[in-house]
Order: C-alpha cells, then sequence, then structure tokens
C-alpha cells in the first residue's frame, strides 16, 4: 500500500500529536494498581461490579478486530467512534483549514456532511444528483470538475445515498479518488451497505491511499442506540484521525455490544433481518406505485423509499393520525413533494398497509 499524501492534511496539525489520555500514556509493562487517571477508587452503587469504573481504552482492541475482519482490512486502518457523525466531523477537522479549504456534497444527501463543515467554518460546494424518475445519479465527473475549480480537500459520497436509496458504482468511485488523489480525500458514506447488492467500496482501498469507508451499526445491525461506527482508511490517515479524536470515544458496555454484534452468529442474524426487510420493502413499493396521487417511488439499495406525491400534507396528516411518522423530505433541494418511508417490522408495516388503505377509502 503506497502512502497517505501529507500535504492533505491540515498544515497546522501535521505534527499534532493529541491529547495523551492516562490509557495512552501508561507505561508498557504489566499494570497491576492504576492510579494515573483520578478515577474512582471504588465502584459505583449503580455499577457493583465496577466494570465502568475506569475509562475505557480509546480505541477497544477486540471492536476494532471486529470491524478488520468484516471489512477485509488491517486494524490500523481502522478508526471506531460515537457512529458515522463523529467519523465525518473528524475528517473535517483533520483535512480542513477553518474558514479555507471547502468539502464537496451532491444533493439530496445526508445532511451531516453540510452541518459538520459549518460548525468548522469550512465552504460547501453542492454538485447535485439528477434524476429520471426512477433513480438518482450521482455525477462523479461533475463533482471531479467542481473539486479542481474549488480546491476542496473532502469530497463525501453516501452510496447507497440518503435519501435517494441510489448506489454509485464502484468504477466511478475509483476513478473519482484516482482523478483527485493529489488534492481531495473521497469519503464513501456507506451506512446503507448492508443492503445493498454491490460489495463494498473497502475493496477499493489498498488501491486507492485517498479513499475513506464509512461504516455504521446503527442500520442493519439494529444498533442505532449505542452510536457505533467507523471509518476505514490508510492507516496514516486513520492515524491522524485518533489523534484529533477527543478521548474515550466508546464506553466499556458499548464497545461489547459492538463487539457482540459482529460476531458470526449475530451477523447471520443481521443478514436474516436484510433480507426481511428488502421483502418488505418492495412490497411496500408495489403498494405505493399502486396508490392514486403517488408521482414517483424510486428503486432503493436501502432500508427506506423515496417517494414524491401530489399532496404530501395529506399524506402525512393520514399516517399521522394513525400514530405513523414518516420522514418530510421537502427542505431538500429539488425535493419538494417528497417522503421517505422507513422499513419496519412486519407489524409496522402491516399498520403503514391499514393506514395507507384510508386514502383511497
Amino acid at each position: 500500500m503506497t502512502g497517505f499524501p501529507s500535504h492533505l492534511l491540515r498544515q497546522d496539525l501535521r505534527g499534532f500529536a493529541g491529547y495523551s489520555s492516562a490509557r495512552t500514556s501508561a507505561p508498557g509493562a504489566a499494570a497491576q494498581v492504576w492510579l494515573n487517571a483520578n478515577e474512582s477508587g471504588l465502584p459505583s452503587s449503580v455499577d457493583p461490579g465496577g466494570a465502568a469504573r475506569r475509562y475505557p481504552d480509546p480505541q477497544p482492541a477486540d471492536l476494532v478486530d471486529a470491524f478488520a475482519d468484516l471489512c477485509a482490512a488491517a486494524p490500523d486502518q481502522v478508526v471506531v467512534g460515537r457512529g458515522s457523525d463523529e467519523l465525518i466531523e473528524l475528517l473535517v477537522r483533520a483535512l480542513c483549514l477553518p474558514g479555507g479549504d471547502g468539502i464537496l456534497i451532491s444533493s439530496p444527501t445526508f445532511g451531516m456532511y453540510a452541518v459538520s463543515a459549518a460548525l468548522h467554518g469550512v465552504p460547501v460546494t453542492d454538485v447535485p444528483q439528477t434524476e429520471d424518475g426512477l433513480r438518482w445519479q450521482v455525477d462523479t465527473a461533475a463533482l471531479a470538475a467542481a473539486a479542481r475549480r474549488t480546491g476542496a480537500r473532502l469530497v463525501f459520497v453516501a452510496s447507497p445515498g440518503n435519501p435517494t436509496g441510489s448506489l454509485v458504482p464502484l468504477r466511478e468511485l475509483a476513478a473519482l479518488a484516482e482523478q483527485l488523489a493529489d488534492q481531495a480525500v473521497v469519503v464513501v458514506d456507506e451506512a446503507y451497505g448492508e443492503f445493498a447488492a454491490q460489495r463494498s467500496a473497502t475493496s477499493l482501498l489498498a488501491e486507492h491511499p485517498t479513499l475513506v469507508v464509512l461504516r455504521t451499526l446503527s442500520k442493519a445491525h439494529g444498533l442505532a442506540g449505542a452510536r457505533i461506527g467507523a471509518g476505514l482508511a490508510h492507516p496514516d490517515l486513520a492515524a491522524v484521525l485518533r489523534r484529533v479524536q477527543a478521548p474515550y470515544p466508546v464506553p466499556v458496555p458499548v464497545a461489547r455490544m459492538g463487539v457482540a454484534a459482529l460476531a458470526p452468529a449475530a451477523l447471520a442474524e443481521t443478514r436474516r433481518r436484510v433480507m426481511q426487510t428488502l421483502r418488505l420493502r418492495d412490497a411496500l413499493g408495489r403498494r405505493l406505485r399502486a396508490l392514486d396521487g403517488v408521482r414517483a417511488v424510486y428503486a432503493s439499495e436501502a432500508n427506506f423509499l423515496l417517494v414524491r406525491c401530489e399532496d404530501p400534507d395529506a399524506l402525512l396528516h393520514t399516517l399521522a393520525s394513525a400514530g405513523i411518522v414518516v420522514r418530510d423530505v421537502r427542505h431538500h433541494p429539488a425535493l419538494e413533494d417528497a417522503l421517505r418511508i422507513s422499513i419496519g417490522s412486519a407489524e409496522e408495516m402491516s399498520a403503514l398497509e391499514n393506514a395507507l388503505g384510508e386514502t383511497t377509502a
């Protein structure tokens, strides 16, 4: 694997060592008595076993190893954190100088890319997607051209996209990373990757040192409340992301839950749930396409459907009357008439089906 180009890092952070925590600064000899972190000497009454008395490992080795195995990567390529959101923020923090540089997005897309940039004073350039009534497309050639024009340091591409549900072909992602290798890091957000037919962009990491792939346990793995995500990157960039990360990002019980979720038996159950979700998604798509007032139901490679309708407010009201909440995405560019419907359990989809029946009654 070739090296990560250090000139892509913020110049003022290239020699930055980060915070030396009690866990990272301990001597190499095996420790038996820990008196270096000002932790409580006695356990809390709500934690009588003392499992949470000590600060956790900043990068829990068993969780890092589990993500590495999942993604066929090396442990030194993995950075774990508080969901994908933290990894997005770390990338902006490490690569973009506040008030300068810049990021690229392709709307409609996940809002946290622009939010993280705004919080760091980093300009955002949007290269809108196109659509044909069936699916959305990210124009990677236009992204490359915009990156050259603006000098952007980060290009965010969600695949499958949110709220579009569309994939970006691996060959286009590889070409984009190759074209911008001397200027920008291309970030492929695979939050919904388990639902997609296309293999993961982690398969491109060995050939493209400026490519980063984001994964999460919030969607297919069913652990949104635990907030567990990972970034897979060149080891040199991964080391920098760890240095700019706040100490102790993954609590002990959360790390244990993540490791359990990535064990073989749990992964088999996740695959079973994914297949059930895909069946329910396709059934809902057929039902929505037959519904009066629905203009478009876009093809999806995720666990949701993006729907255009003639009267979104009426549909929102009908569903809300049945106690059902879906996502109003009309604030996104080019989605002035659209809603996003997540795929829930079979029972929740039956409730949705019953409520949709009220719209044709």
